[in-house]
């Protein structure tokens, strides 16, 4: 399942962490690439222990937290510091798979990654390419958002970021650890849950049928949950 997370952060939240991304100290991408991604990837990283990057990072989180989409579509159990990157001068990222473990290099705690996200810093106007293209059994679906907005889809999946050939386009990517581990599962309850807020919104949360669904929701996430 791909899902579209709108507003992430606020415009004055995106204008403040713009002017820090844009003043800091960028290096080579290649260095959080494992071997088979590194020989794809060419474009811009801030060091996972910079300032600016922590910063931000927990901000990102911290929305996230509060946002609840997001919540329904993650069934977040851990979510790894997210990671700031940039793609300009033709720069791309070509067809890989994440990792499926990444570690945490402060705490040292291993996360298996079942939720790959990009949080765009920049509007899609401003930067010609920079496409995320996504591949799954449905075909490939290309992915360019506003600025704040954010794009959740399987770490399993192939996928890749096309050249940009102007501008710039900065973003956050990160990964999740899901409660609940199978995709297939987590979009059925997904598709529960919405449904259950759709059906409270008709005939109020108190009703027979909302509280027999909102009951089949808990006890699948009980039988699924890791």
């Amino acid at each position: 399942m791909m899902l579209h997370i709108p507003g992430v952060l606020s415009a004055e939240q995106l204008a403040e962490c713009r002017a820090r991304l844009l003043a800091a100290q960028w290096t080579d991408g290649k260095t959080t690439a494992g071997f088979q991604s590194a020989q794809a990837k060419h474009n811009l990283q801030l060091p996972e222990d910079d300032e600016t990057a922590r910063d931000i990072g927990e901000l990102i989180t911290r929305a996230l937290a509060r946002h609840p989409l997001f919540i329904a579509g993650a069934l977040p159990a851990n979510i790894f510091p997210p990671l700031f990157n940039c793609y300009q001068g033709g720069q791309s990222f070509g067809t890989h798979v994440d990792n499926a473990i990444r570690v945490n290099k402060t705490t040292g705690e291993q996360i298996r990654t079942d939720l790959s996200a990009t949080l765009f810093f920049c509007e899609p106007d401003e930067y010609d390419g920079g496409e995320l293209v996504v591949e799954d059994s449905y075909g490939a679906h290309s992915v360019k958002l506003p600025a704040g907005d954010l794009i959740l889809y399987p770490s399993s999946s192939l996928h890749q970021v096309l050249p940009v050939t102007r501008g710039a386009r900065i973003s956050s990517f990160f990964w999740i650890q899901s409660m609940v581990r199978d995709d297939g599962q987590r979009s059925l309850l997904f598709d529960l849950d919405t449904s259950i807020q759709s059906i409270n919104q008709q005939l109020g949360a108190d009703s027979e049928t909302s509280i027999r669904l909102t009951g089949v929701y808990h006890n699948l996430l009980r039988r699924w949950a890791l």
